[in-house]
This record gives structure tokens, C-alpha cells and sequence, in this order.
């Protein structure tokens, strides 16, 4: 999470790649940025001289160029220019930065062609399938399985399946983790690619599947309470044995019996 000086250059940052990545092509904007930030995380002299708030802006920017010129498209050198020009809290944010614009113009691309709340849904569902099965939880998340088998394995189980911005992202996730386990690295994306529509993103769980009426009924009461627009993943989960829940960041609503009962045992406890 971006703090105090980052969030203030953060704003600066987006700025000039809302005014850059308009004529792009925005899925390879977003390879580019991830390529970069993966530089950025695996050479660290680099990303400390570049983050180096002593460094004059200038001087990290000429820098940049000489390093990317000629091998990123001119929206992705402009934005990266712009990231090592602003000043950070801490090394790491610049690399996180330019990540995370990297997943803005993947979700833009995709609302472009009309499958963003495809990419929000099979993101959660991809979450979720690897939760379940923990033999393919653990080839993903280990560092001893090579990132060329992961990219072949992703391919095998999603090529053709799924949006190829959910593809996109989840490889990133998969071969470059940076720090993240996979279930944290897909709730960032997935907020990120729901505030492409300024959305929030709530988590459903219900004993039973909801029918399209009740999904209806439900983010409409929801986006009422919180005056945006929030998108549903619906999980079923026998576990609630009744009623459903509903967490949105925070804040949490339960009218499951499974939630009453554990609400019964605290106040007993207490």
C-alpha cells in the first residue's frame, strides 16, 4: 500500500500515462510495464539509484531513456521516465508503480473489448480453482518449478478459455509474484481491474447459487448504500448454512446462521 510521498507521486505518475497510453496498444503497454517492473525488482542497484530521491529528476530520467529507448514503445518509456522522475517513500514503490499501471492498461484494453466484467469474474473463479486444488496451488507458487513451465501451464489450462487479459494478468502473478502469495496478487489485480469503472468489488457467499434476481436486487441495494457501483463474486459455500455474506474491503455484512452462531459463542466467550 502506497503511503504519504508515494501516493502524492502516484497521482503525478498516472497522470502522464492517461496522457500517453491513449494511442497505444494497450496490451502490449501492459507487458512492457510488467518486463520493466521485473527489472526493476531483479536488479537492485538500479532500483535504488533510480528511486533515489537525492538523484536530480533529470539526471534518473536520461538514465531511463538510454537504458529502454529503442526497446519499449514510447508510452511505456514516457511513463517509466515519469515514475523514476517522481520521489518515493521507499525503493520498492517504483517497481510496484509501474506494475500496477501495467494491470490498468491490460484492464483497459479490456473494456475496450467489452470484457472487463469477464476478466473480474474469471479472475475470482481462477482464485477460487486454485484454493481447491492444492497440488496446482503448489506447482504455481513454487520457486523451484521454472517461470517457462508455469507460463506452458497456465497456457494448457487457460489458453482459449479466458479473456487474454485474464491470461495476461495471471501470468504475472504466476511467474512474477514479488513478494505476494497468488491469492493476495489476484484480490490487487482484481480491485484494480473493478476501479477501471470506478466499482467495488464485493466477495458473496451464500449456502446456495443465487439466481440473476437476487445478484439484481442485491448490488442494487448495495450500490444504494454505498453510492457506487459494486460488482458480485459469488461464492457458494455450505459452510454458511443459510443466508449470505457480504464483504466489500472492510466491512463486513452477515445475515448467514453460520455467522449468528459464531456471534452467539463471542459474546458468550466474552
Amino acid at each position: 500500500m502506497l503511503r504519504g510521498l508515494s501516493r502524492a507521486s502516484l497521482a503525478e505518475v498516472e497522470e502522464r500515462f492517461n496522457a500517453v497510453a491513449g494511442s497505444a496498444d494497450l496490451g502490449s503497454l501492459a507487458d512492457e510495464l510488467f518486463a520493466v517492473a521485473d527489472l526493476f525488482d531483479r536488479e537492485h542497484g538500479l532500483r535504488r539509484n533510480l528511486s533515489d530521491p537525492a538523484r536530480p529528476a533529470a539526471q534518473k530520467a536520461q538514465a531511463v531513456r538510454v537504458l529502454l529507448e529503442g526497446k519499449v514503445s514510447n508510452a511505456a518509456l514516457e511513463t517509466v521516465v515519469a515514475a523514476v522522475s517522481a520521489k518515493w517513500a521507499r525503493p520498492g514503490d517504483l517497481a510496484d508503480v509501474i506494475e500496477r499501471l501495467g494491470v490498468i492498461a491490460a484492464a483497459a484494453e479490456a473494456e475496450a473489448q467489452g470484457k472487463l466484467d469477464d476478466v473480474e469474474d474469471e479472475l475470482f473463479r481462477f482464485g477460487r480453482i486454485v484454493a481447491s486444488n492444492l497440488e496446482l496451488h503448489r506447482t504455481l507458487t513454487n520457486v523451484g518449478v521454472p517461470a517457462q513451465a508455469k507460463r506452458e501451464l497456465l497456457g494448457s489450462l487457460l489458453d482459449g478459455k479466458v479473456a487474454p487479459t485474464t491470461l495476461r494478468l495471471v501470468t504475472q502473478l504466476v511467474v512474477h509474484p514479488r513478494g505476494r502469495s497468488l491469492e493476495r496478487g489476484l484480490e490487487e489485480f482484481g480491485s484494480l481491474v473493478a476501479a477501471q469503472r470506478q466499482r467495488l468489488v464485493a466477495v458473496v457467499r451464500s449456502a446456495v447459487e443465487l439466481s440473476e434476481e437476487q445478484k439484481r436486487r442485491l448490488a442494487t441495494w448495495l450500490r444504494t448504500s454505498y453510492g457506487r457501483d459494486v460488482h458480485l463474486n459469488v461464492e457458494v459455500d455450505p459452510r454458511v448454512l443459510g443466508g449470505f455474506s457480504v464483504q466489500i474491503g472492510d466491512d463486513l455484512i452477515d445475515t448467514t446462521i453460520a455467522g449468528r452462531i459464531e456471534e452467539v459463542r463471542r459474546r458468550l466467550a466474552g
